[in-house]
């Protein structure tokens, strides 16, 4: 089963991750943000085709977006010339929604289900993002989902 999601898609130490939220939330500001630390690589912007392999969730760019990223105030860039690392493909392993405000003090992080397969939710809040503190959640999320 294939689907197309609306979303952002990176690797953070070799870990697949799915950015989702609203339009104008960050998701491509992110997705390069992860991207352009030394263990990243930009996967896709906007429309991510999702497909099950082996119990895993595969994400890869649509193929009229690949290589592209939309950039709000500056317009549909070239990833390779933001010299931002990119890959063709990803096994997903965290899904993270942006979202405007959350609880101070959340429920435990829950699961996602993408094609039937569970994955861990990280919630990032603009008050987290605006801090700097999305990468390091991000990577915690990622270490805590490999044990």
């Amino acid at each position: 089963m294939t689907t197309t999601l609306h979303g952002a898609c990176c690797t953070l130490r070799g870990g697949g991750i799915l950015i989702r939220g609203e339009s104008g939330s960050g998701k491509s500001s992110l997705a390069l943000l992860l991207a352009s630390l030394e263990d990243g690589a930009f996967v896709a912007d906007d429309r991510i085709v999702c497909a099950v392999s082996g119990g895993r969730v595969r994400g890869r760019p649509h193929p009229a977006l690949a290589g592209r990223v939309e950039v709000r105030g500056q317009g549909i860039l070239s990833v390779a010339e933001l010299g931002v690392a990119s890959c063709s493909e990803a096994t997903l392993d965290l899904v993270v929604d942006l979202v405007a405000v959350s609880p101070r003090l959340p429920e435990l992080p829950g699961t996602a289900d993408l094609l039937g397969v569970p994955l861990p939710c990280l919630i990032l809040d603009h008050g987290v993002r605006a801090a700097g503190l999305a990468p390091l959640l991000i990577r915690a999320a990622l270490r805590k989902s490999e044990s």
